[in-house]
């Protein structure tokens, strides 16, 4: 899973809430499927950028897309994937956002959810949602502990 990080998880909540208000979703469009939405949020490109990097680059949708990255190529698409890998994703995280699989994120929706259809804008929401919800307590899981309980200074006693 993705390494998690404030950057990340705001990307995915930013992600979220375009989806949630509106923002255009096209399964079969490179630029606005999950990925392509995702990609928009890190690379601050436009959706037609987007689909047009794959166009250009090679057929398939983004998980022959990764499956045939290659972070040397200099190819538009995998300049892009490696920007979005930059952020601390990886190549199998774009494929099961692609296809909403990941099993960790699946566990954590409600149960009734957990068989989300990977076209449909609602349950795309909730996948980003909850993969930054489980990546929000995995950065926090690894943080130190503060001890909470610091003593006061205490001011000397004359006796």
């Amino acid at each position: 899973m993705a390494t998690p990080n404030l950057m990340l998880i705001d990307a995915l909540r930013r992600t979220a809430k375009k989806l949630q208000t509106g923002s255009r979703y096209e399964w079969g469009h490179m630029g606005s499927c999950n990925c392509g939405n995702l990609a928009q949020e890190i690379t601050q490109m436009t959706e037609a950028q987007i689909h047009e990097h794959a166009l250009r680059t090679r057929e398939g949708d983004w998980s022959e897309q990764t499956a045939e990255y290659c972070a040397i190529s200099k190819l538009p698409m995998d300049v892009m994937i490696t920007k979005i890998l930059e952020i601390g994703l990886t190549t199998t995280d774009l494929k099961n956002l692609e296809q909403l699989s990941d099993k960790t994120v699946l566990l954590r929706m409600p149960a009734e959810k957990r068989y989300p259809k990977h076209n449909q804008r609602e349950d795309v929401v909730l996948y980003l949602n909850t993969w930054a919800n489980v990546l929000e307590e995995q950065l926090l899981a690894s943080l130190p502990a503060v001890d909470t309980l610091q003593e006061t200074p205490t001011t000397a006693s004359f006796a």
